[in-house]
């Protein structure tokens, strides 16, 4: 009764209007479940591909023939495989595709099965998705993870890819680490991200949002969005750096030209060593603890510094650098760079290989952090994900905008059912 019946998907929308994939599987005693898969907007170059249509449709973002890969290639392959079985199933998708980076039936068309796989097994076992999610990691990656509640890390504040403005770095995060629940954690959130909307407003500056919920006005300075926001802190009765730090993405790969930093909205161009230099002063002037992407994905020079210089002050994050593939993370340990990754399971194509690069992370005192794209959907597997897999961090996003706010209601909803879990 635990076998594959039937697999069908659909061209549905992100939130920003622009296709994906949805994926619907049943069993043979008809129960069946369904995920969705994100988009990114500022993508490394070393992530799976992305399958679209090209040609007119959406302006050649059309999903049309990953869905058929799905409803076709996928969905005969896998009939009869157990639900319960996600290594199973993931490897047989990565074998039907026989590439490297998921070319031939598409990252999204694989990873949409493998979500949809999950919920379908936590249906089938009568278990909450995170208690799955935290079964299944232990079984295939052999270790034994403990679950806990992730510190939310808000952006409240956009730029770069993500904005249409002018201020470079592209995105300004908060982390209530100072709260000792996800509800408190929301709730000094959600008044910071008022407050600023206030203040902004009363400066004149545009309150409109970009593609993750945060604010996207035009700037004199990257320095400028950290001020405004640690003023909103304080506005709310809380202390920067002990209720309340904050964090920083780059996305350094998205204004790194000719090998130099290009910071257009300050009329600014740096080499590396000026940019680690930059950052080793914002992070000693304000209290920044996390900083995303603070290199080039291919500037290894760069990232070697900036991890030897700031690396033992504030976690370094790799998202472009990493692309949640672990042979590359594997690589960049070996040559000291970061200290953290980004996982984002779209980049690479399925849980299971999901797994094993968080395990690598862990096996090298590497933190993980379970993250969103900016082109999201209503599913929420992410918490469950970051809850399960006790991950300690989560980013997905302002306080604003329906497929932000779903997953930290999913949160607030574990927290309540499940008192025994705990954030941290």
């Amino acid at each position: 009764m635990s076998k594959i019946n039937s697999i069908r998907a659909i061209q549905a929308l992100d939130s920003r209007g622009v296709p994906t994939v949805a994926t619907k599987i049943s069993l043979e005693n008809g129960i069946s479940s369904s995920a969705m898969v994100p988009s990114g907007a500022s993508t490394g170059s070393k992530e799976a591909l992305e399958l679209r249509d090209g040609g007119t449709e959406y302006s050649g973002k059309s999903v049309e023939n990953a869905v058929s890969n799905v409803n076709t290639v996928i969905a005969q392959a896998l009939k009869g495989f157990d639900i319960n079985n996600q290594s199973d199933i993931d490897h047989k998708m990565i074998e039907i595709d026989a590439t490297s980076d998921k070319s031939n039936l598409g990252a999204n068309a694989i990873l949409s099965v493998s979500l949809a796989s999950a919920h379908l097994a936590a249906n089938y076992q009568e278990m909450n998705l995170h208690d799955y999610f935290n079964k299944s990691f232990n079984e295939i990656t052999g270790l034994n993870i403990d679950q806990s509640l992730p510190m939310p890390m808000l952006n409240i504040l956009n730029g770069g890819e993500h904005a249409d403005n002018n201020v470079d770095i592209q995105e300004f995060m908060i982390i209530p680490k100072g709260s000792s629940s996800i509800k408190q954690a929301l709730q000094w959130s959600s008044e910071i991200y008022w407050k600023l909307k206030q203040i902004l407003k009363d400066k004149g500056l545009s309150t409109s949002v970009g593609d993750e919920g945060g604010f996207a006005p035009n700037l004199k300075s990257n320095e400028e969005a950290i001020q405004f926001i640690l003023t909103a802190i304080e506005a709310c009765n809380l202390k920067p750096g002990e209720d309340i730090s904050l964090a920083l993405d780059c996305a350094a790969s998205e204004f790194y030209k000719d090998g130099k930093y290009n910071l257009r909205g300050e009329n600014r161009i740096l080499d590396n060593i000026e940019f680690t230099n930059y950052l080793s002063e914002l992070i000693q002037k304000y209290p920044i603890i996390s900083i995303e992407d603070g290199m080039d994905e291919m500037d290894y020079s760069g990232w070697n510094n900036l991890t030897k210089q700031i690396g033992k002050d504030c976690q370094l994050v790799g998202d472009d650098l990493f692309v949640t593939n672990k042979k590359i993370l594997k690589e960049g340990i070996s040559k000291g760079l970061a200290n953290s990754i980004l996982i984002k399971f779209n980049q690479i194509g399925t849980l299971t290989e999901t797994y094993q690069t968080i395990k690598v992370a862990d096996e090298n005192n590497y933190k993980s952090i379970i993250s969103h794209r900016s082109g999201e959907t209503e599913d929420t597997t992410l918490s469950d994900l970051a809850v399960g897999l006790g991950s300690g961090q989560i980013k997905t996003g302002a306080p604003c905008r329906s497929d932000r706010v779903a997953k930290y209601n999913r949160l607030l909803w574990i927290e309540n059912s499940c008192p025994d879990i705990k954030i941290g």
